[in-house]
């Protein structure tokens, strides 16, 4: 059983799953609805009002056609809603048809870089992410800007990812609430990045104000803060419409704004090396550098009756890297000590991390990629660590 209730002062509606329901797993955020039965009943008085007028001189019959038509508009509007329940109210909204106070700014995404693949990849990956994280909280997000400008979410997102907890109002329902709690949100989000040197370029306003931009930068940086096992986009990069009002007219202009970079300078490694020229600029001789690096693990693999075909993803669950660290350092690694046939991400995730110590062990220098990366198919990833085994073991037979 579902139990309902709206929040009237921001048209916004949350379905709260009863213990008794065991198949009901997430609470499921649902903000600006289109068809809740609040703004319908208000459609179908609007229509009937609107034919009764003061002064208006209308027959009984054309009061009925008026009251059938808002009928009818109430009927597809109510289809549109379930055809499209989620899609944006402002997407298509024009910058001059922002209402602006003087010498005020405003920013939104061009809309054709909201059409761009890896934008799309971006926003994909990081609602995934967020899901993820906060699937023991039964919430499902699923509008950035729409979800995360309350604070509500940051804060169960923050809270799960610093295993801390923040001394905020769990509802906030007036803008001042909502404001004061995103205030002690950013501030936590504040002392955890500065360290490191992060730019913020994110405030309680943009936030707040659903500013898309802002919140990506925010999630980035969280995102490569606690290091999550996801594989973001490299060069995103958006067009900015920013609008600005002075002496009572409007101006615009166009900034571009990078929202993410290289996964290395992004994790704060930023020298680069063989591989990154090799991908930038010499990609015509990566086949070379895959099928010298195919035949060096298969050398090796062939002895156990395995053979690896594409690096990215035959690497990708950690079981190849294991075994390859046996027969290259020639012990027996225990099956106990790894996942054989691993089928979730940590599971994998364990098995290269695992395959990484063992490395370590046998005197290598720390893997620069993650073993997340790797499990995400990373090839640039996948070849560093290969190419540190090739280096030191290239000889042995």
């Amino acid at each position: 059983m579902h139990h309902m209730f709206k929040d009237h002062q921001r048209g916004e509606k949350r379905g709260f799953l009863s213990p008794e329901n065991k198949n009901c797993r997430r609470l499921e955020l649902r903000r600006g609805h289109p068809c809740s039965w609040g703004l319908c009943s208000q459609a179908l008085m609007a229509s009937l009002t609107g034919s009764l007028l003061p002064g208006s001189d209308r027959s009984g019959v054309e009061t009925s056609e008026c009251v059938q038509g808002g009928v009818s508009d109430l009927q597809e509007e109510g289809k549109n809603a379930i055809n499209s329940p989620m899609s944006p109210a402002l997407a298509d909204v024009h910058p001059e048809d922002t209402q602006l106070e003087e010498n005020e700014e405003r920013t939104m995404i061009d809309p054709t870089s909201k059409e761009d693949p890896k934008f799309k990849e971006l926003v994909k990956v990081l609602l995934d992410w967020i899901n993820d994280v906060l699937v023991e909280e039964r919430i499902i997000v699923k509008q950035l800007e729409e979800d995360l400008y309350d604070g509500q979410v940051l804060q169960k997102l923050l809270e799960k990812l610093a295993g801390c907890k923040l001394n905020v109002a769990e509802v906030t329902q007036s803008e001042i609430g909502q404001k004061q709690k995103l205030q002690t949100v950013l501030e936590a989000v504040h002392d955890l990045l500065r360290p490191r040197g992060w730019a913020l370029r994110w405030s309680v306003d943009s936030i707040h104000g659903k500013n898309l931009v802002a919140i990506l930068h925010l999630l980035v940086s969280l995102a490569m803060h606690f290091r999550a096992p996801i594989r973001l986009p490299e060069h995103v990069t958006v067009q900015v419409v920013v609008v600005r009002k002075r002496e009572g007219l409007l101006h615009s202009s166009h900034i571009s704004e990078e929202l993410t970079t290289t996964t290395e300078m992004m994790m704060g490694r930023f020298e680069r090396d063989a591989f990154d020229t090799l991908f930038d600029h010499a990609p015509d001789k990566l086949s070379v550098v895959k099928k010298s690096l195919i035949t060096f693990v298969n050398k090796h693999l062939n002895k156990l009756n395995l053979e690896v075909t594409e690096l990215e993803t035959q690497f990708a669950d950690g079981v190849y890297l294991v075994l390859l660290m046996g027969l290259l350092e020639d012990y027996f690694v225990p099956l106990h000590n790894f996942y054989l046939t691993p089928e979730s991400f940590d599971q994998k995730v364990h098995n290269v991390s695992f395959a990484f110590e063992l490395m370590l062990d046998g005197g290598l220098k720390k893997p620069k990629a993650r073993p997340e990366d790797v499990v995400n198919l990373d090839l640039k990833s996948t070849l560093r660590v290969l190419y540190n085994l090739f280096t030191k073991y290239k000889n042995v037979e």
